[in-house]
C-alpha cells in the first residue's frame, strides 16, 4: 500500500527531482519522508525530527510518532493532512509528509527561509518615523503588525485563494473598532474569487476595484506603520503571501494627499505640505490644457506682452499646439518609464540625457517651444510629489484628457473637463464607502482635518464611516 502510495505521488509530480522521497528504519519500522528539498530545511529534518525519533522507546507506529513529535514541537507545527489535494498543498508550502503503512499521512512543517530581510521602505520614504518594511515573508509581514499593536483585539483571520498556488491571504483588523457590515464584504469577495493563482497583492486589489478608474480605491502600502495607523481607524489591511505589499481598505480620494511623513512631523508643517499637494494635483493636470486653451482660444485670458512672448517662442514650430504638446508628454513619459525600468546608474544618465540633451536640441531644432518645455516639465515635477503610482498614473490620463478637451473648445472645454473628472470622482466608491468621503457625504469635521493636520489631542475621534463602536482615538 505504501509503495503504490509512492508510485501514484511520483507520477503526479511527473518524477520532478525536487520532490525528495526518504525512506527511513526506525527500529524496522519502514517510514517515507516527502518533501520539497526547494522548501524545506534539511537540517530540521535531521536534527529535530529525525534524531528525536530515534529516542522513541515505543513501538512505531503512525500515533506513537504523531504523538512523539506532538510532544517536542509546537502544536501548529504539526499538522493532519485531510486528501491528496491537501497533501500535495503542504509539500507545495514546505512541509514534511510522513507516510506510513498503516493510517493517514500527517505533516510537519520544515520550511526553509527564502525571504530576504527586513529592509527600508523603498516606494514610501520618509525623514522621521520608523524605516522597515514589509517583505515577502508572511510571518514576519505578520510580525511586524503585532509588534505594533500588542492587543487581543487585532484579529488575523486567513483564507487560501487560488486553486494552482494555494495562496494565504490574511486579514487583519481591530475586533472593537471594524465595522461588521464592512467585514464582511471583504469576506465575501475574496470567497468570490475564482481564479488559477494568487501572485501578488495588486491580484486582489484589481479584482477588489470593481469600478473603471484610473484613480486608485485601493491603497497597498509597504509601510508596516502605515498599516497599524489605519488598522486603528476602523480599516481592513489584507496581507497576501509572497508580496511585500498590504492593501488598506477602504481607501479615499484624499488618503492619497496624505504621506506617512505626516505622522512623525509638526502639525503645522504638514497642513502646509497638504496645501502644496492639492495645489501640485491641479497643477499637473490642468497646467498644459490652461496653456493650449489660452493660447489657441482665450487670448484675452492673458496680458498682451505675454501673449506676444509666447507668439514669438512659437514662430518657426510647425505643428499645432496640441500635438507639440502631447509630443513632448509622450517624450516625458518614455524618460520617466526608462528611468524606473533601468538600473540605477544608467536611469541617472537617462535622465540627464531627456532634460538637458534633447529638450535644448529639439528647442534649438524648432521643433518645439521654449514654454512648452517648461509648461510640460512643471506638470509632470508636480505629479511627482505623489508616491502612489495609481494616483500617478490617474494624473498622467487626465492631464491628458484635459489637453484635449481644451484643444477642442478653450476655457469652456476645460470646464466640462472638470465637470467628468468631479462626476467620475463622486461616482466611485471603495469597498461599499463613498471615495470622496468627507466631502461627499459631508462631514465639514473631517473635511477640515483632510487639508488642517490638528496635534495629537484634538484628533481625538475616528471616522463615523469606518466604524459603528469605539469612536474616541484618545482623551488627551
Amino acid at each position: 500500500m505504501l509503495d503504490k502510495t509512492i508510485e501514484i505521488m511520483k507520477r503526479d509530480f511527473k518524477n520532478s527531482p525536487d520532490i525528495i522521497f526518504r525512506k527511513v528504519k526506525i527500529k524496522k519500522t519502514e517510514i517515507v519522508l516527502v518533501y520539497n528539498v526547494t522548501l524545506t530545511n534539511s537540517s530540521n529534518i535531521n536534527e529535530f525530527i529525525l534524531e528525536k525519533l530515534i529516542t522513541l522507546d515505543k513501538r512505531i507506529t503512525r500515533k506513537s510518532v504523531y504523538n512523539h513529535l506532538a510532544n517536542i514541537i509546537p502544536e501548529n507545527v504539526i499538522q493532519d493532512v485531510n486528501d491528496k489535494n491537501d497533501l500535495y498543498t503542504k509539500i507545495g508550502s514546505g512541509f514534511t509528509v510522513f507516510l506510513f503503512k498503516k493510517g493517514k499521512p500527517f505533516a510537519v512543517e520544515t520550511r526553509a527561509d527564502l525571504s530576504r530581510g527586513i529592509n527600508e521602505p523603498l516606494t514610501e520614504q520618509s525623514i522621521s518615523g520608523p524605516k522597515d518594511a514589509f517583505t515577502e515573508n508572511y510571518q514576519t509581514n505578520t510580525g511586524l503588525i503585532r509588534k505594533r499593536i500588542k492587543t487581543n483585539n487585532l484579529i488575523l483571520e486567513e483564507k487560501t485563494v487560488g486553486k494552482q498556488s494555494k495562496t494565504k491571504v490574511g486579514i487583519f483588523y481591530m475586533d472593537n473598532i471594524i465595522e461588521p457590515k464592512l467585514l464582511e464584504e471583504v469576506k465575501k469577495r475574496l470567497d468570490a474569487i475564482d481564479i488559477d493563482a494568487i501572485l501578488d497583492s495588486t491580484y486582489i486589489k484589481e479584482i477588489f476595484e470593481k469600478e473603471q478608474s484610473a484613480f486608485p480605491t485601493i491603497i497597498a502600502t509597504e509601510r508596516p506603520d502605515t498599516a497599524a495607523i489605519n488598522l486603528l481607524e476602523g480599516r481592513i489591511c489584507i496581507m497576501v503571501e509572497n508580496s511585500p505589499y498590504v492593501l488598506v481598505i477602504p481607501t479615499f480620494f484624499s488618503d492619497l494627499f496624505h504621506a506617512s511623513e505626516d505622522n512623525y512631523q509638526n502639525f503645522m508643517n504638514v497642513t502646509f505640505t497638504r496645501i502644496i499637494r492639492y495645489a501640485a494635483f491641479l497643477l499637473a493636470i490642468l497646467l498644459p490644457a490652461f496653456h493650449v486653451a489660452i493660447t489657441t482660444y482665450d487670448h484675452e485670458a492673458i496680458p498682451v506682452t505675454l501673449l506676444a512672448n509666447f507668439a514669438a517662442q512659437r514662430e518657426g514650430v510647425p505643428f499645432p499646439l496640441i500635438a507639440e504638446a502631447l509630443g513632448l508628454t509622450l517624450v516625458f513619459e518614455i524618460l520617466r518609464e526608462s528611468d524606473i525600468r533601468m538600473p540605477h546608474l544608467s536611469g541617472t544618465a537617462i535622465s540627464i540625457l531627456g532634460a538637458i540633451v534633447l529638450g535644448d536640441a529639439a528647442v534649438a531644432a524648432g521643433i518645439v517651444s521654449p514654454i512648452m518645455v517648461i509648461i510640460i516639465a512643471l506638470s509632470a515635477i508636480a505629479s511627482l510629489m505623489f508616491s502612489n503610482i495609481g494616483m500617478v498614473n490617474a494624473i498622467r490620463f487626465w492631464r491628458i484628457v484635459f489637453m484635449l478637451f481644451a484643444a477642442l473648445s478653450g476655457i469652456v472645454g476645460i470646464f466640462f473637463a472638470s465637470i467628468i473628472l468631479i462626476t467620475h470622482l463622486s461616482s466611485l466608491k471603495s469597498l461599499s464607502k463613498p471615495y470622496l468621503y468627507p466631502l461627499i457625504p459631508l462631514n465639514k469635521k473631517f473635511l477640515k482635518q483632510v487639508l488642517v493636520k490638528n496635534s495629537i489631542y484634538k484628533e481625538n475621534k475616528r471616522m463615523p464611516i469606518l466604524t459603528n463602536n469605539n469612536y474616541t482615538r484618545s482623551n488627551l
